[in-house]
């Protein structure tokens, strides 16, 4: 008979995705697994297989939290400026104590050119966030704000491009009119 599981799975998980987030990938053994989880090595082998599988089922988890926070914060009350703006402050402003930074640039600086698993993850992850920030600016252009003239195709890797740096600054300074000056530089590409 099948014993049942002595914890929390989902608990489990965001636990995994917090220390690898903290520490990356390379830098966090199993037995940092086991000890800040709580969970025995035989059980996190049995429930999420290894390190490497683990890692990428936490990728996978963040990515579907940001997503959730992604979308509960732009509202369609804001204007184009005001949601990108939001997606800035989500990053400077984090809603919850959370490690600096996003999991998913820290990845991507540390594995992509490693593991193509890791890779493909990274690029459409990215390739995601590229379409929400298009199809704001396209409703913009619909809606008047963004001038038609502009190649919104264009502006949505280049403001893209910015919120990925200032992930990266964000864990480098706590200067927060700094970064929020970069937010507004951005915002005057929008015309």
């Amino acid at each position: 008979m099948a014993r049942n599981k002595e914890f929390d799975e989902k608990e489990a998980l965001r636990k995994a995705m917090e220390l690898f987030w903290q520490q990356g990938y390379e830098k966090t053994s199993m037995q940092d697994l086991v000890n800040y989880m709580g969970v025995h090595r035989r059980s996190i082998y049995d429930t999420f297989g290894d390190k490497h599988t683990l890692f990428i089922r936490a990728l996978s988890h963040y990515v579907e939290v940001m997503d959730v926070r992604f979308k509960s914060n732009i509202t369609p009350d804001l204007t184009v400026k005001q949601a990108i703006r939001k997606l800035f402050e989500m990053v400077i402003y984090p809603a919850d104590k959370q490690p600096k930074g996003c999991l998913t640039v820290n990845t991507a600086v540390e594995l992509s050119l490693l593991d193509q698993e890791v890779a493909e993850k990274i690029t459409e992850t990215f390739i995601k966030t590229e379409t929400l920030l298009f199809d704001l600016l396209k409703h913009g252009q619909e809606q008047g704000e963004i001038p038609e003239h502009y190649d919104i195709k264009g502006l949505s890797k280049f403001i893209h491009n910015s919120l990925i740096g200032i992930r990266v600054l964000a864990k480098t300074t706590d200067d927060k009119k700094e970064l929020e000056t970069i937010i507004d530089m951005n915002l005057s590409a929008l015309g």
